[in-house]
């Protein structure tokens, strides 16, 4: 137990180790490709000055190339420059130093201190594209020179990026190994939490079937002297023992035979139109004196398996039964809502704290540990009770407090739902009485 709770514990703190450094690598990675891009940009649109100066026959002596952000450069030319063979100058500049990205430039004109030429250039699909700019948009001017032109890199994030390829793919990777790693821990914890559950189910079930065989087992014993035809009515009590626990050992493994076959084929239902306030009826009198009956829906017939439902209901108020501590109070209520039949099941026991109220429909699981027995059971009956309700469609929920007892109310189909199947049925059936009538005919 300490150890494996140790190995996730250090387990987590190695995937959070892992993808934190991993973030940090490829941050840093992201970080120095950025400025080798400004670099690279730098140095790329100083030559493109220098070919500006040696076309107009005069020498730079300083550097003419001004950093305003990110992805946007100023370039001094100190001559005005024809448009088209500042673009030549750009594109043959940008391709030597391997930045084939798109950009976009504009000509700072002195006479009407506008930005007056301006393009974007796409390199998509390996082809040069201009689009016209409107004069001066998104550029800004730069006060300190006369004769300039401004850069523009929109896409340099992308263009970062795609070198990282390989970075990424290794991101790609580690994930994949994380997330496989994950996926393991938690076949192990599903595992071990089913290893639990199992032992506790062969402790519950060991100790209940061992209980009505002992009985029986003493029952009979005593039944099989010599002396108990001389005592009538002691050999009458140990009969009816030996009835009701034989009856209580069928119960048991039927209930478990039931489990076992729903889980291997499903619910198979047998739809019939069922009377709910007739069920809850025959309950009440099977429980009697617990049951309180609060009937208040006009109309309380369903489309539902009525073995099932019977099954159903009786767990319900078995365990309110059971998990109670006082005298046990019960009461069954129907109502109608929005055309819906609900019906439900409270109870005055010691009710379910909310941390268990999704755990209680598992199988197998109890609220008391496995090896405490003052409640019996295997664990089974509430998770009867919701696969019953899903194989209707119907909804279950819970409501519930400590110590303030348990309320199961359960809303069935719309009543017009209903209506329409019992229609189709009864049409059904007489075409096919009047196949039937004419095939004898």
């Amino acid at each position: 137990m300490s150890r494996l709770r140790l190995l996730v514990v250090l387990s987590v703190l190695s995937i959070i180790g892992i993808l934190a450094v991993q973030a940090v690598w490829v941050r840093n990675a992201y970080a120095l490709r950025e400025r080798q891009f400004r670099q690279s940009a730098f140095i790329a649109l100083q030559d493109v000055a220098d070919d500006v100066a040696k076309l107009n026959n005069f020498t730079l002596n300083r550097y003419a190339v001004t950093q305003l952000s990110a992805d946007y450069f100023i370039v001094n030319t100190d001559a005005p420059i024809d448009p088209a063979t500042l673009e030549l100058f750009i594109q043959r500049s940008l391709q030597q130093h391997n930045l084939i990205t798109d950009y976009e430039y504009g000509i700072y004109n002195c006479e009407t201190d506008r930005m007056v030429y301006g393009a974007y250039v796409s390199t998509s699909n390996s082809a040069l594209a201009k689009t016209k700019l409107q004069a001066g948009k998104n550029l800004p001017k730069f006060p300190r020179y006369t004769y300039y032109f401004g850069i523009r890199f929109p896409n340099q994030t992308a263009f970062v990026a795609g070198q990282l390829s390989g970075w990424l793919w290794s991101t790609v990777a580690v994930l994949l190994v994380v997330s496989f790693f994950g996926y393991t821990l938690s076949v192990v914890l599903k595992q071990r939490r089913l290893t639990e559950v199992q032992r506790d189910f062969i402790n519950n079930i060991t100790h209940e079937l061992q209980t009505p065989v002992s009985t029986i087992r003493i029952a009979a014993d005593v039944l099989q002297s010599e002396t108990i035809t001389q005592q009538p009515d002691r050999q009458k009590q140990y009969a009816r023992v030996l009835g009701e626990e034989s009856q209580r050992l069928q119960k048991q493994i039927n209930s478990i035979l039931q489990l076992a076959r729903s889980e291997r084929t499903g619910f198979v239902l047998e739809l019939t139109d069922v009377d709910l306030h007739e069920v809850m009826h025959a309950s009440a009198s099977a429980f009697a004196p617990i049951i309180t009956l609060d009937l208040t829906a006009t109309n309380a017939h369903l489309q539902a398996d009525r073995y099932q439902l019977e099954t159903a209901l009786n767990n319900l108020i078995d365990n309110a039964i059971k998990y109670c501590v006082q005298s046990p109070c019960v009461v069954l209520h129907t109502r109608t809502e929005n055309n819906r039949l609900i019906w439900s099941v409270s109870d005055n026991g010691i009710g379910i704290a909310p941390k268990d109220q999704k755990a209680v429909f598992r199988q197998f699981f109890r609220v008391t540990s496995g090896h405490t027995h003052n409640v019996k059971g295997f664990g089974l009956g509430l998770y009867y009770v919701r696969q019953v309700i899903r194989a209707h469609g119907w909804q279950l929920t819970l409501t519930s407090e400590a110590g303030k007892g348990s309320t199961f109310a359960i809303k069935s189909e719309r009543l017009q739902e209903r209506k329409s199947v019992l229609t189709s049925n009864s049409l059904w059936s007489s075409v096919h009485s009047l196949i039937h009538s004419l095939i004898h005919l």
